[in-house]
């Protein structure tokens, strides 16, 4: 988990008053945080430091001094800052005046997003130096994998000339003073030459052209994610205007990264002032991208929600207390014998991501220490779930068919579940930080799982017959989170017979020992052959489809034999 490093006095005038040792052990929870180690008393008050460990990952706005202070500033009860009056949103863009930086397209296949806004307003100290380069340094390791995901910059703003350009270059042929150094070095000789090029420079050595953020006069100010450059990107204390920027390829992780730090800085009493990035391709939030800007979207719950899984009795009020002691914006509506609770997270937080986050948020907001132990009022057996029971005897029954079980992971590669297979991607969920490409995708259907274990499987007795009963996931819009997750069975017969009709009589007998009338209709999957499929259809409804699979997709996957697959969601018939 991260561990932050905070200067005594600069935590306690964030909080507005000085707590003893006992006591902020007490309120840190409300952080999600602990305290890892106390300051050694005997050091000067100003150069005290507080060790503090976060005990979550989904909550980057605390891995700074400011972002502690104000959860735990807001608890009490305490003022905070108009975060909201310094976000453009889609309807509203802030004025950024002259302040633009154009985007080449040669970055979107490189590091293809950037975003960046100005602060100014009073010199800034070694104190609030220091901290922002902590913070920088936990987003980017953290937030940012180690900054290949994302990284930030500071520069001196009152010696660059706008518009700024974000521009891939020769590494071979372009060169500038990196930082704690007095001479010139190519950008590929950083590299190698650097100690930031030699922690960082996996990330870029093997690219054609690097990316290079340089101002109207070709002054150099970085060379995302590696080095500032020795002029306009050595930030010293005293400077009173910096530009701050992130680079990197998911845009919604920037553009949170960058509301954290521009709300950090305006709970010191920095202005806030935007500044225009264009894209000449799409980010997510649009070509133009002003930043900071408010993207996060709301999350909804009800008042018996929050009461079922808290075991508590709170009334409205209570609950809307709780919630804007954490800093959320909350709309409630009265419905029938209950309330509706709409959740606006603040700009520097979206982990919202179900009714649960929400009321978890309840429970720290009204303090968990304030919940009394109970015990048990009632024993239980514990028993397996109705739909655990139903595919059980399903997989019994598939037994007796003479199929044999497979289990595979849930996650796979764009090639398996989407090129392979002949899919539509547009309802398969992509992982949005994927440690690597072969655990991109979540898997929409079983079939694909199956032929990739026929792939391998050529040398074989045959025939094969192999099945799996697992999940599969996929995107649905009247879905609160958005996707839905379903229990299917998946089934694959590899012969030189293989054929619809051999298939059509297994389904038929699973079907009857699941206790389920069915009829067959006419069905139109890419997955297998026109003509030799059938949806099945249970109550009007289809719930599965089968038939002899595609010879596309069998070349594919360079399976050689005929195959017959089908696959019926469990769910739909339990």
């Amino acid at each position: 988990m991260p561990k932050i490093e905070v200067n005594e006095n600069l935590f306690f005038s964030m909080l507005g008053k000085k707590y003893n040792y006992d006591t902020l052990e007490e309120k840190l929870p409300c952080a999600k945080a602990e305290l890892d180690e106390k300051p050694d008393m005997l050091v000067p008050a100003d150069e005290r430091v507080i060790k503090i460990e976060l005990n979550d990952t989904n909550r980057p706005d605390l891995w700074s001094t400011n972002g502690v202070a104000r959860q735990i500033r807001q608890h009490d009860g305490g003022k905070c800052a108009d975060y909201m009056s310094i976000m453009s949103t889609k309807n509203q863009i802030k004025d950024y005046e002259n302040r633009i930086v154009n985007v080449d397209p040669e970055l979107k296949n490189v590091r293809p997003f950037m975003v960046a806004f100005m602060i100014t307003g009073k010199p800034i100290d070694d104190l609030m130096l220091k901290d922002i380069i902590q913070t920088q340094e936990k987003l980017a390791w953290n937030f940012g994998r180690k900054r290949k995901s994302l990284s930030m910059g500071l520069y001196r703003i009152d010696q660059i000339n706008f518009p700024v350009s974000y521009h891939a270059v020769d590494p071979d042929k372009t060169s500038f003073i990196p930082l704690q150094c007095t001479e010139p070095m190519t950008c590929r000789q950083i590299l190698t030459d650097h100690p930031k090029g030699k922690d960082f420079g996996w990330i870029l050595k093997d690219l054609k052209k690097f990316p290079l953020l340089s101002d109207a006069k070709n002054e150099v100010l970085s060379m995302a994610p590696i080095i500032n450059s020795a002029t306009l990107g050595a930030v010293k204390v005293g400077d009173k205007d910096l530009m701050v920027e992130l680079t990197g390829d998911i845009m919604e992780n920037l553009m949170l990264a960058a509301n954290i730090v521009a709300c950090d800085f305006l709970d010191q009493g920095y202005e806030i002032k935007p500044i225009l990035v264009k894209h000449p391709y799409e980010t997510g939030l649009g070509k133009d991208v002003v930043a900071p800007f408010y993207f996060q979207t709301s999350t909804k719950t009800k008042l018996s929600s929050v009461n079922k899984l808290l075991g508590s009795d709170f009334d409205i009020e209570k609950v809307k207390d709780a919630l804007v002691r954490m800093g959320n914006y909350i709309d409630v509506k009265k419905a029938e014998n209950d309330y509706d609770i709409v959740l606006n997270p603040p700009p520097y937080r979206n982990d919202f991501l179900h009714e649960v986050d929400i009321i978890e948020d309840v429970m720290i907001g009204c303090d968990v220490s304030s919940f009394n132990p109970e015990k048990p009022h009632a024993f239980t057996i514990g028993r397996l779930l109705p739909l655990t029971d139903f595919s059980r005897k399903a997989k019994t029954l598939m037994v007796g068919l003479g199929y044999q079980e497979m289990i595979f992971n849930y996650l796979g590669s764009k090639k398996d579940y989407i090129d392979n297979m002949l899919l539509d991607a547009s309802k398969v969920i992509e992982i949005a930080n994927p440690m690597s490409e072969n655990y991109q995708f979540v898997r929409p259907e079983i079939i694909s799982s199956l032929l990739r274990a026929e792939s391998g499987s050529a040398n074989a007795v045959f025939p094969h017959k192999v099945f799996e009963i697992g999940k599969v996931a996929y995107l649905k819009d009247d879905e609160n989170t958005g996707t839905i997750t379903r229990q299917h069975i998946g089934f694959l017969t590899v012969s030189n017979n293989a054929n619809y009709n051999n298939l059509a009589s297994e389904v038929s007998s699973l079907l009857y020992f699941l206790d389920h009338e069915y009829v067959v209709q006419e069905s139109n999957d890419s997955r297998f052959i026109v003509g030799r499929q059938a949806a099945v259809m249970v109550k009007g409804k289809q719930v599965g489809v089968f038939g002899e699979v595609n010879p596309q997709i069998l070349e594919n996957w360079s399976i050689s034999t005929p195959c017959a697959a089908g696959e019926i969601d469990l769910e739909e018939l339990q």
